[in-house]
């Protein structure tokens, strides 16, 4: 696999933008942070965005794009949310339909879009800290699973946490929490450790997204809140068009989360 590390945001954004590069954003550009999309209708913005503020743990908002272009100006000066994500996904109704590399031609000014936290920011922290991602060295996308939580709901959005689940070493765990806990932007602490069943995961080896990853003797699952979230009840809601992302196909942004 080539090696992408030396790319800024900004190059990286270039060539998805093209279709040059079609990948999971996992790993690249570490500590820089990522952000997960959903677009949709202006008659569902105001809605979505309330149920985003009761929620702020699995839709943590980084910026929004409700005066009628995709172009964002707060955290990737000039990117455009409809062609410099990797992979994205089009749903009619609440159904998925296809998978896309360029969504502007769904864009006009009847639609918002939504950049909301993703936990891929804090990844790099892990890996700073000693904590090995087994994703990362397996060369997959991170684990995902539709749990039993309850959103708050909003007059037309409701439904229940996805999460992503990272293997950790147990002598690990308390610093991973650590480290993540201040990070509110990228879903914060965990919401769930050790115990799937909990959270109404039956079996932590087969994820409803992303890929499976085995649990060593020695390592504990980690669940953290996760921003395919929205995603998932922005769809139950059934609006007739909804854009997102393809979940670990993020908005790489130019805000450094070592600065913050």
């Amino acid at each position: 696999m080539q090696d992408y590390s030396s790319l800024s945001p900004a190059e990286l954004r270039a060539k998805f933008r093209t279709g040059e590069l079609v990948l999971p954003t996992a790993g690249l550009c570490p500590g820089y942070i990522q952000g997960n999309l959903v677009i949709l209708h202006r008659r569902y913005g105001e809605d979505f965005l309330q149920f985003m503020k009761q929620n702020p743990k699995p839709c943590p908002i980084l910026e929004v794009f409700d005066q009628g272009s995709p172009i964002s100006h707060k955290m990737a000066e000039g990117a455009d949310i409809t062609t410099d994500i990797p992979l994205y996904r089009i749903y009619r109704n609440g159904v998925f339909e296809e998978e896309v590399k360029d969504v502007s031609g769904y864009w006009n000014e009847d639609m918002v879009g939504f950049l909301i936290g993703c936990s891929l920011t804090f990844e790099s922290r892990l890996v700073e800290a000693g904590i090995p991602l087994k994703h990362y060295e397996e060369n997959k996308r991170v684990p995902m699973f539709d749990t039993n939580i309850a959103c708050k709901p909003s007059k037309l959005f409701h439904g229940n946490y996805v999460v992503s689940m990272r293997p950790v070493k147990k002598e690990l765990v308390d610093l991973a929490v650590k480290i993540t806990e201040p990070m509110d932007y990228a879903h914060g602490a965990p919401v769930q450790i050790g115990d799937p069943d909990a959270i109404g995961i039956k079996d932590v080896l087969h994820p409803d997204y992303g890929d499976p990853l085995d649990i060593g003797p020695d390592e504990v699952p980690v669940f953290w809140a996760c921003g395919v979230t929205p995603q998932n009840v922005a769809t139950q809601a059934k609006p007739d068009l909804l854009i997102s992302h393809s979940p670990g196909y993020m908005l790489i942004s130019d805000i450094d989360s070592s600065k913050l």
